[in-house]
């Protein structure tokens, strides 16, 4: 009685939910446990079954830092962001196209889904520009979007499960490296998608990121903002994303820790949830 239960307070999200697209920003301990990783790929392939449109974004910083290492290559970050030179962009395409992309489409496609692996160069999908940290500092090839060609994903996503990897390219076909939480935020608001939900690696956004137990359940876009300038580490750039997303349409931004088996579902599809809230308005 209780799994039916749980089917029951599932269907209304369903129902309002069918035939809306939600993006979702895959990354920390979801990525990186090999259980986390298959019930990630369930969970997004239930999501299209019972009749919403997924779309994933991917970074996949921890496999780019091993490999920089094993060439002997410096790894930096200022303000959340990974400094990127040349030979930096080069090893992300390579991981995170040629590696972690292919990865995650094999799992969706083995657990009952086709789905298409996608970067920013494909089709202009990633217009960007060179952008510099939050306080002003040259942190090289990491661009900051400026334009998504949400045909290239609306043609893909009407019969398959577009996976994008967070690298893009400028005006003149010089390739960046792009957050992945900046990327699904411009992704989701370019789409007018309904939810952006971001998987992390804390319960959500901490009051005090020293507490585990200070989760901020619900804020406003604007309160967000209010408080970027506090917020330092990879939870900054996550917030940045939930507020262009919000701004840019998006009906709400959730911030959830992927650590927990099936996160996504229980975030999606219980009157409870877990994690961060953001919405436009109280």
């Amino acid at each position: 009685m209780r799994d039916v239960g749980t089917l029951l307070e599932a269907l209304p999200y369903i129902r309002e939910f069918h035939g809306k697209t939600v993006v979702i920003k895959y990354g920390g301990a979801a990525m990186e446990d090999p259980s986390l990783r298959e019930e990630f790929a369930r969970d997004v392939v239930l999501l299209k079954y019972v009749g919403l449109n997924p779309i994933v974004v991917h970074g996949g910083g921890p496999d780019i830092t091993a490999y920089m290492e094993r060439l002997g290559l410096p790894v930096e970050f200022v303000g959340g962001l990974r400094v990127s030179d040349e030979s930096t962009v080069e090893v992300a395409k390579m991981v995170l196209v040629g590696k972690v992309n292919k990865e995650i489409v094999l799992r969706l496609s083995r657990h009952g889904q086709l789905a298409v692996g996608l970067c920013g160069d494909d089709g202009s999908l990633l217009r960007v520009a060179r952008r510099a940290a939050p306080g002003g500092e040259d942190i090289g090839f990491v661009g900051q979007v400026e334009r998504v060609n949400v045909d290239v994903l609306n043609h893909v996503a009407s019969d398959y499960i577009p996976v994008i990897a967070s690298v893009g390219a400028d005006r003149d076909g010089h390739s960046y490296n792009v957050n992945a939480d900046e990327a699904a935020g411009a992704v989701a608001g370019a789409l007018g998608a309904y939810k952006v939900v971001f998987l992390t690696d804390v319960a959500g956004w901490l009051a005090d990121p020293g507490d585990g137990n200070s989760l901020i359940g619900q804020a406003t876009a604007a309160e967000v903002h209010a408080k970027l300038a506090e917020v330092g580490g990879g939870m900054r750039p996550k917030l940045a994303a939930c507020v262009e997303a919000i701004n840019g349409g998006v009906n709400s931004a959730h911030i959830v820790d992927g650590r927990i088996p099936h996160s996504l579902l229980l975030e999606l599809f219980t009157d409870a949830g877990i994690g961060t809230k953001i919405q436009a308005a109280a």
